[in-house]
């Protein structure tokens, strides 16, 4: 099966990552190895590229696209928290430069038959990993009225999040619910009428980006891999994150100004008493957005916020 997938803003990645001959760096999510791909011609000759990421798919097809490079390039099957995992293998003690893609890949969408997309009819899985234990169906099929609730709402920012628990919660009453489409409807049909029409996205939107979200414990990875990431990294090396929801985005933005703040003692305060010194600086201090032209040939970049970290 060919892995279908655009990779959004890869020459703002680049630039930004500061790839060189002979650096170290590591794409944490493949995908479609868009990204990999020009880094690996970036850095020759003599770098070294580290790819992981926890879709076998991306994993068989990275074997593919960055054959040429082979000698240079390291691919691992497995979430991007294991990174120090990973370089230890191959006798990395740090990188210069970490790239975290956090969207989904369009080949999962459209080609993975894992229930991404609310437009299919597909088993509902939402699984990046197979080999995981839970799918979005065992988090429908169990979880109460109220922790659905309070997933959509925490998730997804879903307004009607109470609704669609309840109508969820009725409608397994009668048959399990294990279908893309069969939740897209019904969550279509706990919104009110004049919500459905006023909303510029499909009414399952919100509560399909929560499912997957929780199925993969994705944000508590990301929180993980950050709290650690000045760690990896070599001095003057950077990390790049690639982010599609407020969620991932505000998480981002507030690790790495955490990391380039200096004092944070009350200001009442004589003098310091917590010692913090920054251990790195911000490259950029608002997101980057992509170019109307590259959304007129990608539109599945639109929403993306790059955000740069560099170590000091």
């Amino acid at each position: 099966m060919d892995y279908h997938h655009i990779a959004a803003m890869p020459r703002e990645v680049t630039f930004y990552l500061n790839c060189q001959p002979g650096k170290v760096y590591v794409d944490g999510t493949l995908g479609g190895c868009g990204h990999a791909l020009d880094i690996c011609k970036k850095m020759s000759p003599g770098g070294v590229l580290i790819g992981i990421d926890q879709d076998v798919d991306a994993v068989r097809n990275a074997a593919i696209v960055l054959k040429e490079f082979a000698p240079q390039v390291h691919v691992f099957h497995g979430n991007f928290i294991r990174i120090r995992e990973f370089l230890s293998q191959v006798n990395i003690t740090g990188v210069d430069g970490i790239l975290l893609d956090l969207g989904l890949s369009l080949h999962q969408i459209t080609q993975s038959g894992r229930g991404f997309s609310f437009r299919a009819d597909e088993p509902l899985d939402m699984r990046m990993d197979v080999a995981s234990d839970t799918t979005a169906a065992d988090i429908i099929r169990s979880f109460s009225e109220s922790a659905l609730t309070d997933l959509f709402f925490r998730y997804g920012e879903e307004r009607y999040s109470r609704a669609i628990a309840r109508q969820i919660i009725e409608n397994r009453k009668d048959r399990d619910i294990v279908s893309s489409k069969q939740l897209a409807d019904i969550v279509a049909g706990a919104l009110p009428a004049s919500a459905r029409y006023r909303q510029k996205i499909h009414p399952a939107t919100r509560v399909f980006m929560a499912l997957r979200i929780a199925v993969n414990n994705e944000l508590e990875m990301l929180k993980t891999l950050l709290s650690e990431i000045t760690e990896l990294l070599n001095p003057g090396g950077r990390l790049c994150v690639l982010s599609f929801h407020s969620l991932e985005d505000r998480m981002v933005k507030q690790y790495m100004r955490q990391l380039q703040s200096k004092c944070q003692c009350p200001p009442d305060f004589p003098r310091c008493i917590c010692g913090k010194v920054p251990t790195a600086r911000v490259l950029t201090s608002r997101a980057v957005r992509p170019t109307e032209n590259e959304i007129q040939q990608n539109p599945m970049a639109r929403s993306t916020r790059l955000r740069v970290l560099e170590k000091l």
